[in-house]
C-alpha cells in the first residue's frame, strides 16, 4: 500500500464518519422537528377555542359600540330637537308677554276701577239711606211734635 491508497482509505473512513456524525445530527433534528410540530399542535388545540372566544367578544364589542354610537346619534338629535323647542319656547314666551301684557295691564286696570267704583256707589248709597232715614226719623219727630 502506498501512501496514496493510504491517504485515499483514511479519507473514505474520515468521510464515512463524517457522514454518519451527520446522519445522527440530522436524526436528532427529525426528532426535535416532530416534538416541535406535536407542541405546535397541542398549542392550536389550546389557542383554537381561546381565539374564537376573542373573536366572538371582538364581535359582541364591535356591536356594542355600534349600538352605542346610534344611542350617540339619537341622544344628539334629541338634544338638538329640546334645544330648539327651547329656543322656540323662549321666542313664544316673549312674544306672548308683549302680546298679552298690555290686555292684561288693562282688563286689570278695568277691573281695580270697576271694583272701586262699585264700592263707592255702595258707599253712597248707604249713606243715602242713613241720611233718609235719619230724614224721616225727624220728620216722625216733627209730627209727634204738633
Amino acid at each position: 500500500m502506498t501512501a496514496g491508497d493510504l491517504a485515499i482509505v483514511l479519507a473514505a473512513v474520515l468521510l464515512t464518519l463524517g457522514f454518519a456524525a451527520l446522519i445522527v445530527v440530522l436524526l436528532r433534528v427529525l426528532d426535535t422537528l416532530r416534538s416541535l410540530r406535536l407542541e405546535v399542535d397541542s398549542l392550536r388545540r389550546e389557542t383554537g377555542p381561546l381565539l374564537a372566544e376573542l373573536r366572538a367578544s371582538t364581535d359582541e364589542a364591535r356591536f356594542a359600540v355600534e349600538e352605542a354610537r346610534e344611542d350617540l346619534d339619537r341622544f344628539d338629535r334629541v338634544i338638538g330637537s329640546a334645544e330648539a323647542i327651547s329656543g322656540a319656547m323662549a321666542n313664544t314666551g316673549r312674544v306672548t308677554r308683549m302680546a298679552l301684557s298690555t290686555p292684561v295691564i288693562k282688563v286689570a286696570a278695568l277691573a281695580t276701577g270697576t271694583s272701586r267704583a262699585a264700592q263707592r256707589l255702595k258707599r253712597d248709597q248707604k249713606r243715602i239711606e242713613r241720611q233718609s232715614r235719619r230724614n224721616s226719623s225727624s220728620q216722625e219727630v216733627v209730627r209727634k211734635s204738633k
